[in-house]
């Protein structure tokens, strides 16, 4: 790909979304690292407006016909440095077990690598219901985890006081589940299509 192609693909909107979305992780990570109820909601809200640009570019980028290669790296390496930046620094402060998020991030180098592989040898193995699904769980988790607090919540005629850090806590364990099968999964897909291209050679 041209540098000029590169440099017009950036400028789309869908592309300018994804950027926004890197550039919000460091904001995150500080607030996160502050720790404090008030800076844990701020680092929420800056998490959960990250979430939805995550979901916006997609939109924009398939109905304004503006999907692009560009925008093919950048919206999975962006979604990938959310919630590793963010569930490092939450090991830090002691809310996540460090062995979750050394083998969450294990898999994702993994099939990342994985991934890169196939693509510069012309294979193309969709991403599964369950990678899908441990990618809904981690941010929905994450969102808990960040919360933190016991609050009361109420909904309608019911209120109930909700621990924000266990409901997170629960989601991303079962995360967990989704994101080693999805491995496997990918790397069946990868063999599948390793032994298709031989037999065809």
């Amino acid at each position: 790909m041209s540098k000029s192609t590169i440099r017009q693909d950036i400028v789309n909107i869908p592309n300018l979304l994804t950027l926004f979305r890197i550039a919000l992780i460091p904001v995150v990570c500080w607030l996160i690292y502050d720790g404090t109820p008030i800076s844990c909601l701020w680092a929420f809200f800056f998490f959960w407006v990250a979430s939805v640009t995550d979901w916006l570019d997609g939109y924009i980028a398939r109905k304004q016909n503006l999907v692009s290669i560009t925008g093919k790296f950048l919206d999975p390496l962006a979604d990938k440095l959310l919630v590793m930046a963010s569930l490092i620094m939450l090991v830090g402060l002691g809310r996540v077990p460090g062995w979750i998020v050394i083998l969450l991030l294990s898999r994702e180098i993994t099939i990342t690598s994985l991934r890169a592989l196939a693509s510069s040898e012309g294979m193309v193995i969709a991403a599964g219901e369950g990678g899908k699904m441990k990618t809904a769980l981690q941010m929905v988790g994450l969102i808990g985890l960040l919360v933190h607090f016991t609050y009361e919540v109420n909904w309608g005629f019911i209120s109930a006081k909700v621990n924000f850090h266990i409901l997170g806590l629960w989601l991303i364990i079962v995360s967990l589940f989704f994101s080693i099968g999805s491995a496997v999964d990918y790397f069946r897909g990868f063999a599948s299509a390793l032994d298709s291209r031989t037999s065809n050679v």
